[in-house]
């Protein structure tokens, strides 16, 4: 087998022997009362790996390798699990524990999974009958011979390492195929930021999902590519985890907005518990600017924040490259990665920090600077992309190797970006376009609203209209003609919500994202004809 602590493969598993041979005795894993070092989890990785292996058969046509789906919180067994499927060579297929029957079923039939391992509570969903493919299922990660001399599969870099399911939002999930290339590639060009953001000396708290690109590559990825310590965290508990930032001295948070608001507001002395706190990374969903402040009133750091996608492994931007973060910005592309803005016609209106063309004045409230570019959807290029949608790369780069993210972003006269929202999240108003992040920021201005949620709904007359659902701000009594007098002040009319729909939360993704669809009205049942009546939402005339 080849000597993994002195090679350039990029299977993260090569890495994880690397730091057990480099640094065998240091911590690896922080989990609860539990501590493993880099040898002990380097030895525990083999003995699954070969468990697994053993375990599985190739494919009789010789395509994609056996795909193992791994199905536990933030805990040790996903890390071991996680980690034994890439060394054995095999395909990682991670998976949101909390996932009902019917979801884990569909992920489970799609990616054709031959393994499961997961906590108990998760196998107990499975139904083997409903399940051909399925050979074997682990409440725990299997245990085979811990030798590391038995030689296991080389893997090229372009070989499939890990399959991961989008949120679905939108439709049912869908498999993005992540090579090892991709996941080392991120990791390079993450190295490349100037401070450095991670070290082997750090230690990285790891409460976000290992299921998700975010923590899986970002989180997990990082502290084994760079031999640094983790803080596994599986119950975040009301104060998100602040004692053990504390507890074990934790240098590099990385998280989602509702996290960074949780540290900070937290009963207690949070200013001593994040005190250890080096570098602070955002990203996920928009990072409320007072959020931000509050952050950095305690701890004298920056939160930064980052863009990116599953499909590109998953960082694209942050502004952690260029400089101080500015409110609302996503930053600039990470070295490495090529991003242009194009117009709905094609045309191209930025690259790479240059603006192609000059911006037009079109009612765009977002852009401050003059001489930032209308928005534009974001494409790019860069070895940190995925191959494509399973099974057959559908939906992947083009032959030139760009990607249409569908997110909207802007930039302005430094280079500097701004998400502006999802292409499909654009709601068109009698032809003009309405980014909906712009409502929602006007109405959290509002001191009466803690959250917001803007999408399009249909209207007879100018296609779509704007609603508004609204979580009031703690004791605030705000009514719904307020917030649209509000928005009235500060937004074009064609931009207004027409409604406002109080609710007690929204839905929210396990890693922060709101579920707008769960908020669109169901389809309208007909109604036996009746009088006209009056309307209680504000005019439609646009």
């Amino acid at each position: 087998m080849q000597d993994a602590a002195h090679s350039s493969a990029p299977n993260l598993a090569d890495r994880l022997r690397r730091a057990a041979t480099d640094r065998g005795d240091r911590v690896a894993l922080h989990w609860r009362d539990r501590t493993t070092t880099w040898s002990e989890l380097d030895r525990a990785v083999t003995a699954t790996a070969h468990a697994l292996l053993a375990g599985t058969a190739p494919p009789a046509d010789g395509s994609y390798p056996p795909r193992v789906a791994v199905a536990f919180g933030n805990t040790p067994d996903f890390v071991v699990t996680y980690l034994a499927v890439l060394r054995a060579g095999l395909v990682a297929v991670p998976v949101n524990p909390t996932l009902t029957a019917r979801e884990l079923r569909h992920v489970l039939v799609d990616s054709g999974a031959s393994v499961l391992v997961g906590a108990a509570e998760v196998t107990a969903r499975v139904d083997p009958a409903e399940l051909p493919a399925l050979r074997a299922v682990h409440t725990a990660p299997p245990v085979g011979d811990a030798d590391p001399a038995t030689p296991f599969p080389n893997r090229d870099g372009e070989d499939l390492a890990v399959l991961l399911y989008t949120s679905g939002t939108e439709g049912r999930p869908k498999g993005a195929m992540l090579s090892h290339r991709a996941l080392a590639a991120n990791h390079t060009q993450v190295d490349r930021i100037q401070p450095p953001v991670v070290g082997p000396d750090d230690t990285v708290l790891l409460a976000l999902p290992l299921f998700h690109a975010y923590g899986l590559n970002s989180g997990l990825g990082a502290v084994v590519h760079h031999g640094a310590t983790g803080v596994l965290v599986d119950e975040p508990g009301p104060t998100g985890a602040r004692d053990e930032i504390a507890r074990h001295r934790v240098s590099v948070l990385v998280g989602v907005p509702s996290m960074f608001l949780t540290w900070a507001e937290a009963p207690g002395d949070p200013a001593a518990a994040l005190a250890s706190v080096r570098v602070a990374v955002c990203g996920a969903a928009p990072l409320p600017p007072a959020v931000g402040a509050r952050f950095t009133e305690l701890t004298g750091h920056p939160v930064h924040v980052g863009y990116g996608l599953t499909e590109t492994a998953p960082v694209l931007t942050s502004t952690l490259v260029g400089g101080e973060p500015k409110p609302g910005s996503i930053g600039r592309p990470l070295p490495g990665v090529e991003l242009r803005l194009v117009g709905s016609d094609g045309t191209e209106l930025w690259r790479d920090g240059v603006p192609a063309v000059e911006a037009d004045d079109d009612g765009m409230d977002l852009a401050d600077d003059p001489t930032g570019t209308d928005p534009g959807q974001i494409v790019v290029r860069g070895a940190n992309l995925f191959a494509g949608y399973w099974p057959d790369g559908r939906g992947g780069p083009d032959p030139a190797g760009w990607w249409a993210t569908g997110d909207v972003a802007y930039a302005d006269g430094d280079g500097d970006l701004f998400l502006v929202d999802r292409l499909g999240e654009l709601i068109l108003v009698n032809g003009f376009n309405v980014y909906p992040h712009e409502v929602e920021l006007v109405l959290q201005a509002h001191p009466g609203v803690a959250e917001s949620a803007v999408l399009g709904v249909p209207h007879p007359r100018t296609g779509e209209t704007v609603r508004a659902y609204v979580v009031r701000a703690a004791g605030s009594p705000v009514p719904a003609e307020e917030l649209l007098a509000h928005c009235a002040r500060n937004l074009a009319r064609f931009k207004c919500p027409t409604a406002v729909e109080f609710v007690d939360s929204l839905p929210y993704s396990a890693i922060g994202k709101v579920r707008k669809t769960e908020l669109r009205p169901a389809p309208a049942v007909p109604a036996p004809a009746r009088p006209p009546e009056t309307r209680t939402e504000v005019s439609d005339v646009q």
